[in-house]
């Protein structure tokens, strides 16, 4: 499962369990307003005069709750395409006299393309690592065909979701 698949299914859950919040203290307020109007039955109470439905939602109902949350889940859906969720990871062999693919090129990005690239080369006697900045796909230092190949994994993984 994909991690922007596993956070939406987050963001869901995290709704849904407000949503069963709000409509549990909803439930609560309605039976302790109910005992209260139970022993006040027998005083006559005059109906009171129907208003026009306001357009805003008076604060604590559920259709109030309700549009607080959708605005938060707004907010949560925009910091998340800012975050570095997106991975791809190249293995390979650096040099002939080593196995194992121990040498790796890995993108890290958010859903603008932005991010970072790190790769580590290993040989027998030292490895080194390198970090290139990318923006919009793109980095301004020269990349290996191995950083390429990762960039390119999530350029296409960006273009079909």
């Amino acid at each position: 499962m994909s991690s922007t698949l596993a956070g939406a299914f987050g963001i869901a859950a995290l709704f849904v369990a407000v949503l069963a919040l709000v409509f549990a203290i909803q439930a609560l307020r309605a039976q302790s307003g109910t005992s209260k109007s139970a022993k006040l039955a027998a005083t006559p109470v005059p109906e009171p005069e129907q208003e026009p439905e306001q357009p805003a939602a008076k604060p604590g109902t559920v259709r109030s709750e309700l549009r607080k949350l959708g605005k938060e889940i707004e907010v949560t859906r925009g910091e998340l395409r800012e975050t570095l969720q997106h991975l791809a990871m190249v293995r390979y062999d650096a040099f002939g006299d080593t196995g194992g693919k121990l040498s790796w090129s890995m993108a890290l990005l958010d859903d603008n393309g932005d991010g970072v690239v790190l790769t580590s080369i290993n040989s027998r006697a030292d490895a080194r690592t390198y970090a290139k900045e990318i923006k919009a796909f793109t980095s301004e230092a020269k990349l290996s065909p191995e950083e390429e190949e990762a960039l390119e994994t999530l350029r296409k993984e960006s273009e079909q979701g």
